[in-house]
């Protein structure tokens, strides 16, 4: 495999790439003059996209790469990216950079081999567990890319910018800024039921109907693929995963954590529960809900999904009804990034307790058709 090889498979992606919508905020990070810089997160957030984007941009010669080509069974990143360097080129990306065997090691090396080469690499949500023994922390500067907040979502459906709110404002002024949204735009709701089963990742763009299966079959891959290769964990305990995933939906409400009970029916220690836990939470699956104490537990007293499109795909999959409650709750605490569990109401935020209902908690809604996109 040659240089050329690279190169040709760069331009039939370029080719492809949509260029209709950028995440501004991370095409500026990469854009940036920092010379190493990482954007990490679950599978189909749209790191690829965005670094696609980013190179297009672009007036010198690039080189884009995937970690995982077939290519690399015969030849090292080094050296491709070495004999691109003699060639000229300054700006390397490498996608999904987890997939490649001694991937922190290479980036080392190339970081301090050539002082003018920029050097842009996505990864899994986990990545970060890997790169401190090579001392790669005082070189990279490393960002989390999240799904798709329902304003972005409306920026790419609808092609429009709302105004965004601080949460101090929507504490003071909750009321008077629903009724501004609500009444300024008379679809906001039907999108925002269609956001909570589909628009938190870009790639629903390519097909509702097979939405639900690709976002499963992304799921799948985190759990076989992407969390063996960033942990150390026994094969034969892949299947916890499965497992945890499966009683979380079954149960139709926020999961309530029994860690002794669990650890007696998956056959393994509290600790090392805590670990699997903790590890599906990096891989931006699960959010676990600690309660909130002077002194935080690590011991998390309700599971909840990463977002809603997760919890509609897997119950999808495993034909279980979806709770409207459970739908709100999981919005609801994923717009945060330090939320607690209450016991009175439902979450702590800041110095505020929160109650998620509805004029009917108990509602069970079932899987309506996906809307059929014109």
């Amino acid at each position: 495999m040659t240089l050329d090889y690279f190169i040709r498979k760069q331009s039939i992606l370029l080719a492809k790439e949509n260029k209709s919508y950028i995440r501004k905020n991370y095409f500026n990070l990469l854009d940036s003059k920092e010379r190493l810089v990482g954007i990490v997160g679950a599978r189909g957030v749209g790191k690829t996209t965005v670094i696609l984007q980013y190179l297009a941009s672009l007036e010198e010669k690039f080189l884009y790469i995937m970690g995982d080509d077939i290519a690399f069974g015969s030849v090292l990143l080094y050296d491709i990216v070495d004999e691109f360097y003699a060639l000229g080129g300054r700006v390397v990306a490498i996608d999904e950079i987890h997939r490649y065997d001694n991937w922190a090691r290479e980036i080392k090396n190339l970081y301090d081999s050539f002082p003018d080469l920029t050097i842009r690499i996505s990864g899994s949500s986990m990545l970060n567990i890997l790169y401190e023994q090579y001392d790669l922390s005082r070189r990279i500067v490393l960002h989390t890319m999240p799904s798709l907040s329902f304003r972005e979502y409306l920026e790419l459906e609808k092609a429009i910018k709302l105004s965004s709110y601080s949460y101090d404002d929507i504490i003071q002024n909750g009321v008077e800024i629903s009724k501004e949204l609500v009444f300024g735009h008379s679809f906001l709701y039907g999108e925002f039921k269609n956001y909570l089963r589909y628009g938190a990742y870009p790639f629903y763009l390519e097909s509702l109907e097979g939405f639900d299966i690709k976002l499963f079959n992304a799921l799948e891959k985190i759990i076989h693929e992407d969390i063996p290769s960033l942990n150390k964990i026994e094969y034969g305990h892949i299947s916890i995963f499965q497992k945890l995933i499966y009683r979380l939906v079954e149960s139709q409400k926020p999961f309530s954590v029994n860690m002794a009970s669990l650890a007696r029916e998956f056959g393994v220690s509290q600790p090392t529960l805590y670990g699997y836990m903790e590890i599906l939470d990096r891989s931006a699956i699960f959010k676990s809900m600690r309660k909130y104490s002077k002194k935080l537990s690590k011991k998390p007293q309700k599971l909840l999904f990463s977002n809603t499109n997760i919890l509609y795909a897997y119950a999808k999959r495993f034909e279980i009804e979806v709770d409207i409650g459970t739908v709100r709750e999981t919005f609801f605490a994923n717009c945060f990034d330090k939320v607690f569990y209450s016991d009175v109401g439902d979450f702590k935020v800041g110095d505020n307790i929160f109650g998620i209902g509805g004029k009917n908690k108990n509602f069970v809604t079932t899987h309506p058709p996906l809307p059929q996109k014109p």
